[in-house]
């Protein structure tokens, strides 16, 4: 499938090639994509970006669709992905990019921003709040925290396991999830699922779409993971620890210009309530923080206009 207006390319960095989407000139905007998605979750995003005097670049984060898939579990900890994104900036003949991402590029938006300040003029992100290193590592906390209870992460956490279930019958697979987490779902009333629980079986089967989400999207979206899988996707909800090791003594606090928006429905926002409260304390400069009322956790496909209208007021401000 073709987007008007947007080519694609392969682009080293970082010791590996990333595939980019790409549209427009001028200051760089890096557009980065959270799980199971693609350069495609930010395709309404192209055209009024260009448009507004921006060169517009979605990359396939690193395991996902056509970009470079190491093989190593450890080699999609989040310094390496945020070196990934670090690299794409001179690669692309720029000093400094204004770096926007959704899901897991969200905190890889925020960690880029925090730890290479004099290459990120400004930040965005949406869905997951900043919140500083925890204290402790991650898994024992979410292990704790979920005990007795099925949790996605957790189970996303063993090799093979979640890869099977979802490469069984990927466009189902699909389906079900981009639905489950869309603002039409009330997640409160999903049956409760058990520890030893899988992800899908339960889950009831959407017959019809959204319109946010058209079967065509789920053409492409299904032809992307049949061709590169689920392991390198997966794979980087299993290096929370090693990210944490990596990251000792990281600063705590983000001082670009920043905004934040999120879907009012979004489970992560739920999950995520006392981080978003106090995620002014670390975003020293957060210039907008807002949520899209019925919106889910497809930020920026569920509700295009607003995203693009916060992006473009953030960016007016920024450049004037």
């Amino acid at each position: 499938m073709s987007w008007p207006g947007v080519t694609q390319r392969r682009i080293a960095t970082n010791g590996i090639e990333l595939n980019i989407a790409e549209a427009g000139e001028g200051p760089l905007v890096l557009l980065v994509h959270g799980f199971p998605e693609s350069w495609y979750s930010w395709r309404h995003q192209f055209k009024p970006l260009a448009d507004a005097g921006y060169h517009v670049v979605a990359p396939d984060m690193r395991g996902y669709g056509k970009s470079d898939k190491p093989e190593a579990i450890e080699a999609y900890n989040q310094v390496e992905v945020v070196n990934d994104i670090v690299g794409l900036i001179p690669a692309l003949g720029y000093e400094t990019a204004v770096v926007i991402g959704h899901d897991w590029g969200a905190p890889t938006a925020w960690a880029t921003a925090l730890h290479h300040p004099d290459k990120v003029r400004a930040v965005g992100a949406m869905s997951v709040p900043f919140l500083p290193r925890s204290p402790v590592p991650p898994m024992a906390m979410l292990r704790e925290m979920y005990k007795g209870q099925f949790f996605y992460q957790l189970y996303f956490y063993e090799p093979g396991v979640a890869e099977a279930e979802f490469e069984a019958d990927i466009r189902t697979a699909l389906r079900k999830f981009l639905v489950m987490a869309g603002g039409e779902t009330d997640l409160a009333a999903l049956p409760p699922k058990a520890e030893d629980d899988d992800m899908f079986s339960s889950l009831p089967y959407p017959e019809t779409l959204p319109d946010w989400v058209s079967e065509e999207d789920l053409d492409f979206y299904e032809a992307e993971f049949k061709r590169s899988g689920m392991r390198g996707p997966l794979n980087y909800y299993r290096n929370h620890d090693l990210t944490w090791k990596m990251t000792e003594g990281a600063p705590t606090t983000i001082s670009q210009p920043a905004f934040f928006v999120a879907g009012s429905n979004d489970g992560v926002i739920m999950m995520a309530e006392e981080a978003l409260k106090i995620m002014p304390m670390f975003v020293t400069d957060l210039r907008i923080n807002k949520l899209i009322p019925g919106a889910g956790h497809w930020t920026q496909q569920e509700a295009p206009e607003a995203v693009n209208e916060t992006i473009l007021d953030f960016l007016k401000e920024l450049d004037g």
